[in-house]
């Protein structure tokens, strides 16, 4: 367990990593609870669940339609990020969205919130129950064609990924020929389809199961779905799989070998709990003392949205998301998104069009100068930071920032400029502060 300080620099970490960034003032409310009531503060919140601030709408102050209205479904659950009281639950949430990569580009919205609420349900749960769940979720069903796989025409996309992405990794203590007997256990799904409402009464059907015996994973019988959920969870790489896998999402260092070893035993006598492996890892000393982390896109623009006291004002945040690299409900393929390659020259540009627009009306061009004409380079650099919440960049950015400040009020002679060149000032820094290292990582 980590026994170093606990100041604003580790809130600020835990509040990203398992959150979506601090708001104003949780750096030091965080610090001062310390690390064990913080981490359980985002593990095992009290009270009830709550949306706090504004309700989000489009443009036009019309109300978000996200069964209905493209992007307003991205911007949806977006605005759950922003305003939630239950950070890590949603931070999970969007972790399983990856975990168990799920399109609407094969089913729906409709479909795909529903099985968004599944994950937001057993966010810190029980891992079989949410294999279980996702198993026969209808989106699910849709995307790895499971509504399709019959005793007549077998089909082995759930039943190779379940094995290879869900729950044991690939080529780890599996064979082709248990993805085929895997397949043949999951039968019998299927649904209807409604010319108005598309893929409806998702059901199994008996008749479409493969009663057959099926040799998987060392064991003989005559498996259904339940019992592919069950002897996957249950195989001995499973817990390496899962231990290791969730740790990569919270922790930038190699996981070490003890380390894995006791949460593996955790996992496996908790009875497959997701909760006490998450705290384990949110305490363990290379979470602080460890190397940073590339903040996800979504992640990073919810973030901004708190710090600034922000909420969902405009549907534009669904194609901006295009462009940072990370739509949600989108995920680019059954893999989820590869967290390590959140950061090119496209997806950078994606992120500054995010800061002007989170910047929107906040924008300073009027003729008088909120701040007054005898604001310096420092002072032009605290406002700028006040705005973003407070979060204090490293020493090696603000030096940067502040030759940039006295630059631009460098030779301002004329009255006329002392208003313009400040106006440009703050927004520059406004506007570069999001883009540093200190933000796009943590």
């Amino acid at each position: 367990m980590y026994q170093g300080p606990f100041g604003e620099d580790q809130a600020t970490r835990l509040l990203w990593r398992a959150g979506f960034g601090p708001k104003p003032g949780d750096p030091e409310r965080y610090a001062k609870l310390g690390m064990e009531a913080a981490v359980a503060s985002l593990t095992r919140p009290q009270g009830k669940a709550q949306l706090i601030g504004k309700a989000p709408h489009d443009d036009k102050g019309n109300p978000l339609d996200p069964f209905d209205v493209w992007g307003d479904d991205h911007c949806w659950w977006l605005d759950r990020m922003v305003r939630s009281n239950r950070p890590l639950i949603e931070r999970m949430t969007l972790i399983w969205h990856s975990w168990f990569a799920t399109s609407e580009e094969a089913s729906n919205a409709r479909l795909m919130i529903n099985q968004n609420w599944a994950f937001r349900r057993n966010a810190l749960g029980n891992f079989k129950q949410l294999l279980s769940d996702v198993t026969i979720d209808p989106a699910m069903l849709l995307w790895l064609n499971g509504n399709t796989n019959n005793k007549y025409s077998p089909n082995e996309n759930y039943g190779r990924e379940m094995l290879e992405l869900f729950t044991l990794g690939q080529g780890r203590g599996y064979g082709e020929e248990d993805v085929v007997q895997n397949s043949r256990a999951l039968t019998g799904w299927t649904n209807d389809w409604s010319d108005t409402l598309g893929p409806v009464k998702f059901r199994f059907e008996s008749d479409l199961h493969d009663y057959g015996v099926k040799k998987l994973l060392g064991h003989t019988g005559r498996f259904d779905w339940r019992d592919s959920v069950n002897l996957a969870v249950h195989h001995h790489t499973h817990p390496s799989f899962f231990v290791e896998k969730i740790w990569g999402y919270f922790v930038g260092a190699e996981l070490p070998k003890r380390t894995a070893r006791e949460l593996e035993t955790a996992y496996v006598h908790g009875g497959f709990e997701i909760r006490p492996i998450v705290e384990a890892i949110l305490r363990h000393p290379l979470f602080y003392e460890g190397p940073r982390l590339v903040t996800p896109p979504v992640v990073w623009t919810a973030g901004m949205l708190r710090a600034s006291s922000q909420t969902i004002t405009t549907t534009d945040w669904a194609w901006i998301a295009s462009l940072t690299g990370q739509v949600l409900f989108q995920p680019p393929n059954v893999g989820g998104w590869n967290y390590a390659q959140w950061l090119d020259t496209s997806r950078w540009a994606g992120r500054l069009q995010a800061v002007n627009t989170a910047l929107g009306k906040n924008t300073l061009n009027g003729k008088k100068y909120p701040f007054g004409l005898e604001e310096n380079p420092s002072d032009a650099y605290e406002h700028a930071i006040a705005f973003w919440g407070g979060q204090p960049l490293s020493d090696l950015a603000r030096d940067h920032l502040l030759v940039l400040g006295r630059r631009i009020q460098h030779g301002q002679n004329q009255t006329w400029e002392q208003v313009e060149f400040r106006n440009l000032r703050q927004n520059a820094l406004r506007a570069l502060i999001p883009m540093t290292p200190d933000w796009m990582t943590a």
